[in-house]
């Protein structure tokens, strides 16, 4: 774990490099935020509620890749049905990530850290999974350079985990052009057969562990 000094440093960090990125960005970012206007629709960001450190609740923002369509009964059409040609384009080069420097800035989560999640998966994570909320959460993590969305939950709370018992600046630099690298080629993106993540269900059926840590709940 980062000490209280290497925590202020990651801290300066994460705030000089998202502002500098902010503006650096800020035409692409105006012109996305326009063409999702055009494309999508308003709102032109897609905001929801997620855990942060130690499951304290923040908002989260995104670029909107998907339309609100609805079927007869009111309800939203499938993820693949409502996923735009131009969100798949803005998700293959993490374009709909952007507003989260926001985020970096508010202090709401870090440039590296483990992926916020949604606020519904907390109970179904094991004690061991549940260390991934002892840091702050981030843009991009140590699974997110390991595989992304190519590898199963529990490969990613596993990296997530060591990332939490291993961080350090040197290894948050490496994660930085990692992920750099990892935009570019646009891979792992998806998982396969699938425009979006799998939704996480909490139990590893081949693990006999966690059967029984979700038998006792």
């Amino acid at each position: 774990m980062i000490r209280a000094g290497g925590n202020m440093m990651k801290r300066i960090f994460d705030f000089a490099v998202a502002a500098f990125l902010l503006v650096l960005l800020s035409p692409v970012i105006l012109l996305v935020a326009f063409m999702i206007k055009v494309n999508i629709g308003s709102p032109v960001l897609f905001k929801q509620q997620r855990p942060g450190l130690q499951c304290k609740p923040f908002h989260l923002y995104k670029f909107r890749t998907m339309t609100e369509e609805r079927d007869e009964r009111g309800e939203l059409l499938a993820d693949e049905f409502r996923l735009t040609s131009f969100g798949s384009f803005l998700r293959k080069y993490s374009l709909d990530e952007l507003p989260q420097l926001l985020n970096v800035l508010k202090g709401d989560i870090s440039l590296v850290g483990p992926r916020p999640l949604l606020m519904e998966y907390l109970p179904l994570y094991s004690e061991e999974q549940m260390k991934r909320h002892n840091v702050k959460p981030g843009i991009t993590g140590w699974a997110q350079v390991n595989g992304r969305n190519a590898i199963t939950w529990e490969e990613k709370f596993k990296l997530d985990v060591w990332y939490v018992a291993n961080q350090s600046f040197l290894l948050d630099v490496k994660i930085l052009f990692r992920t750099v690298y990892k935009v570019i080629k646009s891979d792992g993106i998806n998982q396969p057969g699938k425009v979006t993540t799998e939704e996480f269900t909490g139990l590893n059926a081949t693990d006999p562990q966690l059967i029984r840590h979700h038998e006792r709940r």
